[in-house]
């Protein structure tokens, strides 16, 4: 039987119930996205060096292709973590591009030892394990960070030198070159004009080379310090991986701090540090593992124990930098010299690789040029 009193009651609620809606439905449309919780986001950070990098020193061509090197670094890493990649398999994919591009101080653009020769080295670490792998003094493999793996996974041992490590890479079927391939002109010329004998018992030093001052480049701009990668995968799981030349005209059998485990390089199951710079102080502070130490024990940020970290090394003398990610995605690019080839990609660049150089430059909130005073 039609009641008009409850047609009246049924109009006003559904009057009330659509206003409601939309209502609701305005303030939906304007509410900011969030990213669905489906686990960590996928992150790679690179580095290419650190040192004195001053924008007027390099020429645009120069700029160019570095930036290029460290786009295409830090692409080949993020490709592996985006197709659902491990985080080991991303760093070694990135370190490798660095080695095989002549600007950067690892692989082919190594630098020359005081006694004209290549010595390379590279370490590795898989934080879901604990695993790790080192090589050091390598002179004909082309790629030590894939060595350094190698050593990881599949020896009993965790650090390798000299002529047992290239045997061992060859055993594995690891590329193996002459060392001619890691000749470069630019690094040539660097050890030429820096090319010191020193006899520590004496004060005398000579100063020898086959070029005039005049013949030669000013290549001090370029990358001189260690190439390195840190990434988080998908499932939560950290890596790190790198590799270097040394410095240039290091002693004959000089080892830095790049293949030693926990001084340049950490990975764990909360964090992941590689680190650039002057190795003899990162092997004295042990900076790898402090920073991990200080993030695990006092749960500070990677960005806070980062900095302090550099701080520390720079009132001792030392410069460099390191890059860092933790299981939960934070991340730090901290520094204490001019400048850090480094990038950073992850959902937060829109999956699109961000590139720095300069101390100038902030291409992350946590990219943190530390002051030099």
């Amino acid at each position: 039987m039609y009641s008009p009193k409850r047609d009246e009651s049924g109009g006003f609620f559904s009057l009330i119930f659509a206003r409601v809606y939309r209502l609701a439905a305005l303030v939906l449309r304007k509410r900011p996205r969030k990213r669905q919780a489906t686990g960590p986001c996928p992150t790679i950070i690179i580095h290419g060096g650190a040192g004195t990098i001053r924008k007027e020193k390099m020429t645009s061509t120069e700029e160019k292709e570095l930036r290029a090197g460290l786009y295409l670094a830090t692409e080949r890493g993020y490709a592996v973590l985006r197709s659902g990649g491990t985080a080991a398999d991303a760093v070694e994919a990135a370190v490798r591009a660095m080695e095989d591009n002549p600007l950067f101080n690892a692989g082919k653009g190594a630098v020359f030892n005081i006694k004209g020769v290549n010595q390379l080295e590279a370490s590795f670490m898989d934080g879901k394990t604990g695993a790790a792998g080192a090589a050091t003094l390598l002179t004909v493999v082309k790629n030590p960070i894939t060595l350094a793996r190698k050593v990881m996974e599949s020896s009993r041992h965790v650090f390798l030198g000299g002529a047992g490590a290239e045997d061992y890479a060859r055993e594995k079927g690891l590329d193996i070159v002459h060392p001619s391939y890691f000749w470069t002109k630019h690094r040539w010329e660097q050890h030429e004009r820096g090319f010191v004998r020193s006899d520590s018992a004496s004060t005398s030093s000579t100063r020898v080379g086959s070029l005039g001052s005049d013949e030669m480049g000013d290549y001090s701009h370029l990358p001189m310090g260690t190439v390195g990668a840190v990434a988080l995968d998908a499932a939560g799981n950290l890596a790190t991986a790198t590799s270097t030349g040394g410095m240039s005209n290091k002693w004959d059998g000089r080892i830095g701090d790049t293949p030693i485990i926990g001084a340049g390089t950490w990975a764990d199951k909360h964090i992941a540090i590689s680190g650039t710079g002057a190795g003899e102080y990162f092997i004295r502070q042990g900076t790898a593992q402090y920073i991990a130490l200080r993030a695990k024990l006092l749960g500070e940020t990677p960005a806070v124990a980062g900095e302090l970290a550099m701080l520390e090394m720079k009132s001792i003398g030392g410069d460099g930098g390191v890059i860092c990610v933790d299981s939960t995605g934070r991340l730090t690019m901290t520094f204490c010299s001019d400048g850090m080839y480094r990038g950073y990609c992850s959902e937060q660049t829109d999956h699109i690789p961000a590139i720095g150089i300069f101390g100038s430059e902030k291409i992350a909130s946590d990219d943190n040029h530390v002051a030099l005073s």
